[in-house]
């Protein structure tokens, strides 16, 4: 029988580790207005199903300690306590300590280590002070649900209960409903409906034709029992009722159906006086209506392993590269219906290429949202009043980027905390308001993704970092540099400016990891910071990792490949042209100075220099330069192939690719490139000669 239960337990985790971040988002936003219901009803909700998800694989740590974080929500939300600060406090370490014990779950680890089991002591401690003090649960054996507002009597109840056929398909184990519905009430006795099982020669292994009549006593109130089948709504009938107080009185309440007819007979519906149909139990019209909405929500998204898009990119990727060969193939055969054939199915190649794309392009708010905590904590570790603003929460990129991301903006928001922001007695000293702001935006520029990370701090010391540079041996006393060659300093490994270390910051260790993982990214980092106004850090990533638009161009015998987003015009070099760009190391564009690069120097090739010769105008940020070249191929789609470990450290190449022919082409890294043209013009006023120098 294939119950694919390791499946179901995995989608647990994940939808258990977001229910989580949904929460505390809606407690950072309880916290800023106390106020607020909506929030209120979400936490609850997110700590609801995840103690129900968990009850149905049996986790019972996960479901005891969420138990009693529910019983303080569910105060919480009939008004019974109040928001404060110390209650968002406990409730955002109580969803720390869940996540813990989800991760634990993930890593096939049996339980908590030692100083987890004392932080869960704490927090049991902590959360039982919230709670009712005639009704607080036992701290590991919860044995009701307070999903209603009200402490009812224990009832019994009787509950019929049939799955669907597909229950086993879809990685449900119908005993861990009976499991999770213990742990209400007390199980009274259990049949089990045969009725439907069909005849041997008919039978399914993979299908499900179990059924239950269950007696059930508990306080629980029955909107409380019907969620306990939220998990299998679409799989199962379900009909609960009330059993009648006269007949519960008039025995043990253990029966049989040998003793009389089924119970469901001289029970009632509760909240109608007559009898109904075997089906499904009747909720009320809001939550129908609710779980319909949700329902159709859910029904538009299908949740698909990650290395599973990454082997249809890198199929879809050879497919670019045979479906170039054909294109030339069929250009070479001079047959006009071939060609006509192969130019459609290109068409469709990009059209299926761009489709594959876009299903790993995700906003980047999910991971900006995440610091907003971060910055909580932090700013009430270091005594600061620091607001975090979001904005282009919006802007898509590849979600292999936003997951390599997350560490490097993390260490630049501690940064800024520590050392940017000031107190809040040295900002009113300085005028400015107490309160510090830090900020986080995303937006699209010249077909890369730029983040910005901006505080309204003191902003950096030129000087200082100028002085710990000649310290360290990093710059010759005497020497002329930009502010942007002085900023860029604190990326070096080892440096730092602090006075002192702290639990943050100060060791010199992370603002060039910092550099690094981001140039792994195919990206750049740059600062702007003004003294007494604050600090950017702009970081431009590009969209995607796997396949960019390219513009082919040729030098000697071989091809190189600049991304098309960047290219801004071609022209072509006349004689007078070439001779005085050789000279000067830039050109004169309509009264604009254009610096060049002439890659026929820049890679070394020695063979003869073309006679004609053209200028790629390429653009990236505030930067622009021309590439010399030799000839122009035009727009080539391209699938990025790491250079491996050999070739990792060349300058200038940042990947590499397979043409149609079967040739292999490099693609420029533009942004290294700039680089180096921007280094050379700050040094042109002590080296005349340094920038024609270099472009040769």
């Amino acid at each position: 029988m294939s119950i694919n239960l390791d499946q179901a337990q995995q989608t647990f985790i994940v939808e258990a580790r977001e229910l989580l971040q949904a929460m505390e988002e809606s407690l950072l936003q309880l916290e800023s207005e106390p106020g607020d219901q909506d929030a209120i009803g979400a936490i609850f909700r997110a700590a609801h199903t995840i103690k129900g998800s968990a009850g149905l694989f049996g986790l019972t740590p996960i479901v005891s300690f969420t138990h009693i974080v529910e019983d303080v929500l569910d105060r919480l939300r009939e008004g019974s306590v109040s928001v404060d600060a110390q209650l968002i406090a406990v409730l955002l370490k109580s969803g720390d300590h869940m996540l813990e014990l989800i991760d634990v779950v993930a890593s096939r680890g049996e339980q908590l280590q030692a100083p987890a089991l004392e932080r869960e002591a704490r927090l049991r401690e902590a959360l039982q002070a919230y709670q009712a003090p005639t009704d607080a649960p036992a701290a590991a054996e919860p044995t009701q649900d307070r999903s209603s507002s009200d402490v009812q009597p224990q009832r019994l109840w009787h509950i019929s209960l049939r799955f669907g056929v597909d229950v086993f398909r879809n990685g449900m184990d119908p005993l861990s409903f009976l499991r999770y519905l213990n742990t209400l009430g007390q199980m009274v006795q259990v049949t089990t409906v045969t009725d439907t099982i069909p005849a041997i020669d008919a039978w399914d292994p993979e299908s499900c034709h179990l059924g239950f009549e269950i007696d059930f006593r508990s306080a629980a109130g029955h909107a409380a029992i019907n969620e306990v089948f939220d998990f299998v709504r679409e799989d199962c009938a379900v009909e609960i009722t009330v059993v009648d107080e006269s007949t519960e009185s008039t025995g043990t309440g253990l029966m049989s159906q040998d003793d009389h007819n089924p119970v469901v007979s001289s029970g009632e519906l509760l909240g109608d006086q007559r009898a109904v149909p075997r089906g499904p139990a009747q909720v009320p019209a809001e939550r129908a209506s609710s779980s319909a909405e949700q329902k159709s929500k859910d029904g538009r998204y299908v949740r698909v392993n990650a290395d599973k898009l990454d082997e249809l990119i890198n199929l879809v990727g050879e497919l670019v590269i045979a479906s170039a060969g054909a294109n030339l193939l069929a250009r070479s055969c001079n047959n006009a219906p071939l060609q006509e054939a192969s130019s459609t199915v290109s068409g469709l190649v990009e059209e299926i290429l761009d489709g594959a794309l876009h299903l790993r392009m995700i906003p980047i708010g999910d991971t900006f949202n995440r610091f907003r905590r971060v910055v909580r904590d932090v700013s009430q570790e270091l005594g600061k009043d620091i607001d975090l603003i979001i904005s282009g929460a919006e802007t898509e990129l590849d979600k292999t980027v936003v997951e390599k991301i997350g560490d490097p903006l993390m260490h630049l928001l501690r940064n800024s905390m520590d050392h940017g922001i000031e107190s809040a007695e040295a900002r009113r000293a300085a005028g400015k308001p107490a309160k510090g702001y830090l900020s986080l935006n995303a937006y699209h520029d010249s077909g890369s993704i730029v983040i910005e990370i901006a505080d309204d701090g003191a902003g950096l010391n030129r000087e200082r970092i100028l002085q710990k540079a000649q310290e360290r041996g990093l710059v010759a006393s005497g020497a002329t540099l930009s502010d942007q060659e002085i900023y860029n300093l604190i990326f070096e490994p080892g440096f730092s400016t602090a006075e002192a270390v702290t639990n943050l910051s100060g060791r010199g260790v992370g603002m060039d990891v910092v550099k690094r993982n981001i140039t792994l990214l195919r990206g750049t980092v740059d600062l702007d910071s003004q003294p007494g106004q604050g600090t950017i850090v702009r970081i431009r990533l590009p969209l995607t990792l796997a396949i960019i638009n390219g513009f082919l161009v040729g030098i000697d015998q071989s091809t190189y490949v600049i991304p098309l987003d960047m290219v801004q015009e071609c022209i072509e070099l006349d004689e007078q042209d070439r001779q005085s760009s050789r000279e000067n190391g830039y050109l004169d564009l309509r009264g604009e100075v254009l610096p060049l690069v002439n890659l026929r120097d820049h890679f070394n090739h020695e063979g003869p220099v073309a006679r004609r010769q053209n200028v790629v105008v390429v653009r990236y940020a505030e930067h622009k330069a021309g590439l010399v070249v030799d000839d122009l191929l035009g727009e080539f789609q391209t699938v990025i192939k790491p250079l491996g470990k050999l070739f990792g450290g060349l300058r200038g190449i940042s990947g590499s690719t397979i043409l149609g022919s079967g040739a292999v082409a490099l693609i420029l890294d533009i942004p290294a490139l700039l680089n180096q043209i921007v280094q050379l013009e700050t040094r042109s006023t002590q080296s005349p000669h340094s920038l024609s120098a270099a472009a040769r």
